[in-house]
Formats: C-alpha cells, sequence, structure tokens
C-alpha cells in the first residue's frame, strides 16, 4: 500500500459520495428540520452505516455476494422497502409545523441513520472494485487502514454536509417552504427505494 495508491482510494470515494442518493437527502433533511446538535448523530450513524459496507468488502461479501446472487437481490429488496417506508412517514408528515414530524417519529438518530445507509448493499459492490482496482494485493492490516481511512472520509463528509444545512439561512429557508421540500425529498427517497427493488 503506497500514499498514492491511499490518494486515489480517497479520491475515489469522494467523488462516488458527492452523488446524491437517499443518505444526502436525509441528512440535509434532518440538519435543516433539527439543527446541528441534534441531527448529527444521525449523520454519524449515516457515515459509520456507509463505511461498514467497506468493512464488508474488505472481508469477502463482495465475493459472496457474486456466489450467491439471491442473497444480494434479497437485501436489495429488504433495504428498498426500507426507503420506501422513510418516504412514506417523510411525506405523511410534511404539512406538520418544523420539529412536530421529528417529535412524532422522535427523530432519527445514530442507529436510524446507521440503518438507512446499511438499507443499500450496492456501496459493498462498489468499495469491492475500487478496492481490488486500486490495491490490487492486499495483505494484513492494510484492510484495516482501508476501512479506517474510509470511515473518516465518510464522517467528514456527513458533518460538512450537517454542519452546511444547519446553519441559520438554510433553516429559515426550510421552515418557510418545508412541506413541499419534505414532499419532494420523500418522493425522491421512495423512487430511490422503488429503483432497488426493482433493478435485480
Amino acid at each position: 500500500m503506497t500514499l498514492p495508491q491511499l490518494a486515489l482510494f480517497v479520491g475515489t470515494l469522494a467523488g462516488a459520495i458527492i452523488s446524491p442518493g437517499p443518505a444526502i437527502i436525509a441528512a440535509a433533511k434532518s440538519a435543516a428540520a433539527r439543527g446541528p446538535r441534534a441531527s448529527m448523530p444521525y449523520a454519524m450513524g449515516l457515515a459509520f452505516g456507509a463505511s461498514l459496507w467497506c468493512l464488508f468488502a474488505v472481508l469477502g461479501l463482495t465475493v459472496l455476494f457474486r456466489m450467491v446472487p439471491q442473497l444480494y437481490t434479497a437485501l436489495k429488496v429488504i433495504g428498498g422497502a426500507y426507503l420506501v417506508w422513510i418516504a412514506v412517514q417523510m411525506i405523511r408528515h410534511a404539512a406538520e409545523p418544523p420539529g412536530m414530524d421529528e417529535r412524532t417519529t422522535a427523530g432519527p438518530g445514530f442507529v436510524q441513520g446507521m440503518a438507512l445507509n446499511l438499507s443499500n448493499p450496492k456501496p459493498a459492490l462498489f468499495y469491492g472494485s475500487v478496492i481490488l482496482s486500486v490495491f490490487p494485493a492486499l495483505q494484513g492490516g492494510a484492510s484495516l487502514v482501508i476501512y479506517l481511512v474510509a470511515l473518516s472520509v465518510e464522517l467528514s463528509f456527513y458533518a460538512a454536509i450537517t454542519a452546511l444545512m444547519a446553519t441559520a439561512p438554510v433553516r429559515r429557508r426550510y421552515g418557510a417552504a418545508k412541506t413541499w421540500i419534505d414532499r419532494i425529498a420523500g418522493a425522491l427517497i421512495g423512487a430511490l427505494g422503488l429503483a432497488l427493488m426493482i433493478r435485480h
């Protein structure tokens, strides 16, 4: 393992994280609705859940998915259904005042964030492909280093998103347009969940 390899891994991972997905939408919505202090545990759960797919990949889960594709399909269907459920809850509470919907659903925390990112098994294949491409001769403790690097990148990204979306100007704008923002966010997450279930 070399520094250029790690730099390439970090760059590839950062590019993938920036791509909009259900976790990004959920993190931004939570931060704008609840503020930085209340929403940061959720962001950390999202980061930890995403990084676990890297750990699973280096432990061989990607190989297992290829050997037993039915397992991958089952996880996609279950994960997609979970995303649809989240979307329905978001849309149901869209018209409630800011903060009311969070109290009604107890507010997402660390476990909910981790569960959301674990609901989509696609990152396992992404991590598996990237790791094999960047580190073709992975050995020993290098696997732990790769996981810790991935965790650091995920934590940094979700913390930054939360801090940005929890600023006072953003929260004011969110409060003024909460109903439509939540409906659109819910529709997007629901569509992503359905796509995850349908595309085997």
